[in-house]
């Protein structure tokens, strides 16, 4: 029964990605602000669809702990669940992503209306440097930035060296950062199709500040957090 209502999902899916693709060239006639509005009507339809479909829908804990001014957000990265939850959770924020993920159909169209901050991993030093670059300039411009210090999605259980490059940014502007975690891989697990019914546990901890705090001690203090509260989310 998952796998066939996973496969209605899929569907719906796919024809409102289509259709948010294919709208995407047009939102860059309008301002950022109202264009990530528009677009993020594609995560609120999708999340919808989700809790119909396949009966899986998210809690959230520490809403509260979203500040108004723009953080840089290291979270835990499990699934695809959280990078369309977050859009409907967070203010306006832009990702780091692998530049090959714009170059995919429909999708990778409509990521580019949200000014990425792509890299190209086998660049090494040279792309941290970018990072820091492009992720100061959308700072400024009132965005946060959604890092997943991992680097890639982890299964549930797992745990991978987590990256300086979300706290140097975070140090380099000045900015604090807002650690995340989450269980979203017990149902919709990485490399697996099938989703599975119950309720993502969200939660999100009080900003860290970067004053006095070196990059090494602020990653670790993020990974501290994260993975001291994720088996808690097991249930």
């Amino acid at each position: 029964m998952a796998f066939l209502r996973s496969c209605l999902f899929f569907m719906g899916f796919l024809g409102v990605t289509a259709v948010f693709g294919l709208l995407s060239p047009l939102m860059f006639l309008w301002p950022y602000r109202p264009r990530y509005y528009l677009m993020t009507r594609w995560a609120v339809i999708i999340t919808g669809w989700l809790k119909i479909s396949c009966g899986l829908r998210y809690e959230v804990e520490g809403l509260a702990h979203i500040p108004s001014q723009p953080v840089v957000i290291l979270s835990k990265h499990q699934s695809t669940f959280e990078t369309i939850v977050f859009q409907e959770i967070f203010p306006p924020f832009t990702w780091i992503m692998k530049r090959e993920l714009l170059w995919l159909p429909f999708f990778g169209w409509g990521l580019a209306t949200f000014q990425p901050i792509q890299i190209d991993r086998s660049q090494g030093i040279k792309a941290l440097k970018h990072v820091l670059t492009q992720g100061k300039q959308r700072l400024k411009q009132g965005l946060s930035v959604l890092i997943f210090p991992e680097g890639t999605r982890t299964r549930w259980g797992e745990k991978k060296p987590y990256r300086s490059g979300g706290a140097a940014l975070a140090k380099a502007a000045g900015v604090a950062i807002l650690p995340v975690t989450h269980n979203a891989g017990q149902f919709w697990p990485r490399g697996q199709f099938t989703k599975h019914a119950g309720v993502v546990k969200i939660k999100i901890g009080a900003p860290i500040s970067t004053e006095n705090k070196t990059v090494n001690e602020l990653t670790a203090e993020v990974e501290l957090w994260i993975e001291t509260h994720t088996p808690r989310l097991d249930f």
